[in-house]
This record gives structure tokens, C-alpha cells and sequence, in this order.
């Protein structure tokens, strides 16, 4: 476990020196999701959902084409942005209303992006192995998301 923490402690180091002094919110998210992607073992999906007129849109991702538009409270990503919670969902078989996007997903961890309480929408990770995220995942990927939040002027979403 301590070689997956470091190895999520490095994640988040990269993450910082990536965004620098960049504050555009497109090429923040971006370059995060290619980052997840391409660093995160066993990832198949990667990516950002913007919360827009009631609804969550597809924004920046790295995978296979997504669902273009979920409504809040469906599937994992929806749950997650009506709950305002991290959903880490080791079964996504198993969790009620599951969108399947990728029918190669097999787990899933969304993160709500939060500022200054409001919504701006959510960050979805994928994987094709069932029980692949655990709490270290969602210590590590939530301070992730909030060095995105930030790193990042979202006056313009």
C-alpha cells in the first residue's frame, strides 16, 4: 500500500507542476484528465462532467466516447453530483441505475467539484477491474480534484 500511496503522492506533485500558473478551466481539465489516464494503473476512463442548465455535460476526458449528458441524481456521476459526496463504487453492477457509457467498466469513483459550495460538476474515473478504487484511491484523487479546483478560473464554464 505505501508504494500505491507514494505513487498517488507523486500523481498529485505532478498535477501542481503541469497546471503551474495555467488558470484556463479547458486546459486545466484537460490536461488532468490526460494525466489521470495515462498515470493511473488499470484506468479506462478519466475525465470531467461540467454541471450545466440542470444537467451534467461531457467536458474534457481521455477513453472511449462518453455519455454526452447525465441528469443529476442518475447513474454514479448524477448520485455523486446531487449528493455533493464522493461515490467510490467497487461494483458498478451493483449500484441502481448504473449508466453504462463503457460497457467495459466494471468500477468507478466520482469525485463532486465543489467551490465555495456550488457545483461546477464532477470528476468520473473508470476501470475495467471490479473493487479497483479504495479509500487511498479517494484520499489521493480528492485532493486531486482539489488542486484542480484551485489551479483554476471557472469564470467562463
Amino acid at each position: 500500500m505505501e508504494n500505491k500511496e507514494n505513487g498517488l503522492l507523486l500523481l498529485n506533485q505532478q498535477l501542481v507542476a503541469l497546471l503551474g500558473a495555467e488558470r484556463d478551466w479547458l486546459v486545466n481539465l484537460a490536461n488532468s484528465a490526460a494525466l489521470l489516464f495515462n498515470q493511473l494503473p488499470d484506468v479506462n476512463w478519466a475525465g470531467f462532467y461540467l454541471y450545466r442548465e440542470k444537467e451534467l455535460v461531457l467536458g474534457p476526458f481521455q477513453g472511449q466516447p462518453a455519455c454526452t449528458r447525465i441528469p443529476i441524481g442518475k447513474g454514479v456521476c448524477g448520485s455523486a453530483a446531487r449528493d455533493r459526496i464522493t461515490y467510490l463504487v467497487p461494483d458498478v453492477d451493483q449500484f441502481p441505475g448504473h449508466i453504462a457509457c463503457d460497457q467495459a467498466s466494471r468500477s468507478e469513483l466520482v469525485i463532486p467539484m465543489l467551490l465555495r459550495d456550488q457545483l461546477l460538476g464532477v470528476m468520473d474515473i473508470d476501470s475495467p477491474l471490479r473493487g479497483r478504487f479504495d479509500q487511498i484511491d479517494r484520499k489521493y484523487l480528492e485532493e486531486f480534484t482539489e488542486i484542480v479546483l484551485a489551479s483554476t478560473d471557472f469564470t467562463y464554464v
